[in-house]
C-alpha cells in the first residue's frame, strides 16, 4: 500500500511544534532536514512513532527525519503544508558554543552540498561513459563527440563554485544573484589566466595587496565560505544605505566589498583548508594503506547515524576532479552499503514478523542495487542491533579486500550493483573483478553473519500496536484542532 506523504509530513510538523518552530527545511538522498528554532517544543518520541519515518537522528540545530528513498515526495508535502518559520524573518540567534559551533558548519555544509550532489553524480557519470567509449575505441581519440562528452561531464565540476554560491545562498538566506555574480568572479576566463600566471611567478595585485595565485575551479570551500561572509555584509551594507539609493548603491557597495575580501583572502583560506583537510584524510590512508579502507568500511555506517559521513563530500569531489579518482572513501563504501543490504535479507529471511519482512526485503534491494544504504540501516540494522554488529564487522573485511585489490572510484555516486562500474579502471581491467568480489563476498558475509549472531525477532502484535500508536499520534493534533473550534 504507497505511502500517504501528505499525512506523514503533517504529523511530522506537528511532532516538531508546527511551521512556526521551523527556521528552514531541505532534504538529502534520504531525509528531510530540519532546522528548528525551539528544541523544546520536538516530541521525539511522537515523532519516532510515526509510520514512514525511519528514524530520527538531531543535535542543537538540526533535526534529521529519515523518511528512504521516496524523500522528494515527503519534503513536497512538507512545502505544500506552507512557508517554514511563521511571520519571523530574522534569523534565530543561538548561544555559542564549540559544540554549536561544530554543528553549524557541519549544517552549512550538508545543506549546501546536499542538492548538488545529483548534478556532480550525473556529470561524474557522463565522464566515465566518455572514458569507456574511449577505451573501446568507439569513436576515434581526441573526436569531438568525446571532446563534447568530458565538456558535459566536466561542466559540474569546472562551475562548482557557482552551484555552491547559488546553494550557499539560499541557505544563508542572501542575495543568490549576487553570490553567483562573485563566485563567477573566481572562474572568470580573464581571472583564471590572471591566476596562472600568478602561479609562474608574475606578481599580482589588488588596490597594491599582493594576491595569492589560487585555481578556484573545482573547488567548495572557498564559495561557501564567500556566501557566508555575503551574507552578513549584505545586512550591513542594507543598514547604511540611504533608502533612496539602495536600487543601485547597495548592490554596488556588496559587490566591491565582498569580491575583493574572496579573492585577497576567503578564497585562498578556503583554498588551505580544503587541501589540508584532504591531505590529512590521504596522508592517512598513505601510512595505513588497505587498513584505512578497512576501517572506514567499519565505522561508516556510524557515520551515516551522525550525518558526519558528508564531512567527506567535498574531499572525494576535489580528489576525483584533480586526479580522476577517489581510492579511500568510495571502495570502503562498497562494503558498508552491501554489509547492510545482505544483512536485511537475512533478517527477511528469519523474521517471522510479515511487516518487518517487507521492510527488510525494500531495504536491502535499496543497498544492493541502488547503493541507498540508510533505509537498511535504520529500518533493519539499528532496530534489531545485532544485524549493525554484522554489518560493521562485514564492513572492516570487505574494506580490507577492497583496499587490497587498490579499487579507486571515478565518481562519488553511492555504490551500488547499478554503479559499480564507476570502479572500472581502463588501465587495470582485473578492478571489475576485484568490485564484484568484494559486492559478491559483503552480501553473503553480513548475510551469514547476521544469521550466526542472531538477532530479537519482533513479535507482529507489538508492530500493528506501533502502528496504532503512530495513527493515534497523527490524528491527534486534528482532535485538538476540532475540540478548540468546537469550545468556540
Amino acid at each position: 500500500m504507497p505511502m500517504n506523504y501528505a499525512e506523514v509530513s503533517r504529523a511530522i510538523v506537528d511532532a516538531l511544534g508546527g511551521l512556526t518552530n521551523i527556521e528552514a527545511v531541505t532534504h538529502c538522498m534520504t531525509r528531510l532536514r530540519f532546522v528548528v528554532k525551539d528544541e523544546t517544543q520536538v516530541d521525539y518520541l511522537r515523532l519516532k512513532a510515526i509510520k514512514g519515518v525511519m528514524g530520527v537522528v538531531h543535535n542543537d540545530t538540526q533535526c534529521q527525519v529519515i523518511i528512504g528513498n521516496n524523500v522528494s515526495q515527503a519534503y513536497q508535502a512538507v512545502l505544500a503544508l506552507g512557508s517554514p518559520g511563521g511571520v519571523t524573518t530574522e534569523p534565530v540567534k543561538r548561544k555559542i558554543t564549540l559544540r554549536g559551533i561544530g554543528a553549524g558548519i557541519l549544517d552549512a555544509l550538508v545543506g549546501t552540498m546536499s542538492p548538488l550532489i545529483p548534478a556532480i553524480i550525473g556529470g561524474s557519470m557522463v565522464k566515465l561513459l566518455a572514458m569507456i567509449l574511449d577505451m573501446a575505441g568507439v569513436f576515434e581519440k581526441g573526436s569531438s563527440t568525446l571532446v563534447i562528452l568530458n565538456v558535459i561531464g566536466d561542466g559540474a565540476f569546472f562551475f562548482l563554485p557557482i552551484m555552491v554560491a547559488a546553494s550557499a545562498a539560499l541557505k544563508f538566506k542572501t542575495n543568490m544573484s549576487l553570490a553567483i555574480a562573485i563566485a563567477g568572479v573566481l572562474v572568470h576566463p580573464n581571472f583564471v589566466e590572471l591566476m596562472a600566471k600568478a602561479a609562474q611567478g608574475q606578481p599580482v595585485e589588488f588596490a597594491f595587496i599582493p594576491v595569492t595565485a589560487v585555481k578556484y575551479t573545482y573547488t567548495v570551500i572557498p564559495a561557501l565560505v564567500m556566501t557566508w561572509i555575503l551574507s552578513h555584509i549584505e545586512r550591513g551594507v542594507d543598514r547604511i544605505t540611504p533608502a533612496v539609493t539602495k536600487n543601485f548603491l547597495k548592490p554596488m557597495l556588496i559587490v566591491l566589498i565582498a569580491a575583493p575580501i574572496a579573492i585577497v583572502l576567503i578564497g585562498p583560506i578556503g583554498i588551505w583548508i580544503g587541501s589540508g583537510i584532504s591531505a590529512l584524510v590521504y596522508t592517512v590512508h598513505g601510512y595505513l594503506g588497505w587498513l584505512s579502507v578497512a576501517i572506514m568500511g567499519a565505522i561508516w555506517p556510524l557515520l551515516v547515524m551522525t550525518g558526519m559521513h558528508r564531512v567527506f563530500t567535498p574531499t572525494i569531489i576535489q580528489t576525483i576532479a584533480e586526479t580522476g579518482k577517489e581510492g579511500m572513501v568510495m571502495p570502503s563504501e562498497i562494503g558498508a552499503n552491501l554489509s547492510l543490504g545482505g544483512s536485511s535479507l537475512a533478517v527477511a529471511f528469519r523474521t517471522k514478523n510479515r511487516e518487518l519482512r517487507q521492510t527488510a526485503l525494500a531495504a536491502a534491494a535499496s543497498a544492493i542495487i541502488a547503493g541507498i544504504s540508510e533505509p537498511a540501516l535504520y529500518g533493519v540494522a539499528i532496530r534489531l542491533k545485532r544485524p549493525l554488529i554484522a554489518c560493521l564487522i562485514s564492513g572492516f573485511i570487505c574494506g580490507a579486500v577492497a583496499g587490497i585489490g587498490g579499487l579507486a572510484s571515478h565518481s562519488m555516486a553511492s555504490p551500488g550493483l547499478f554503479t559499480s562500474v564507476q570502479f572500472f579502471d581502463p588501465s587495470n581491467p582485473m578492478s571489475i573483478v576485484w568490485v564484484g568480489a568484494v559486492m559478491v563476498l559483503s552480501v553473503v558475509l553480513s548475510f551469514v553473519l547476521t544469521l550466526l549472531l542472531g538477532f530479537e525477532d519482533i513479535p507482529e502484535a507489538e508492530t500493528e500496536t506501533k502502528s496504532e500508536s503512530a495513527t493515534a499520534a497523527q490524528s491527534a493534533p486534528v482532535t485538538e484542532r476540532t475540540n478548540a473550534i468546537n469550545s468556540h
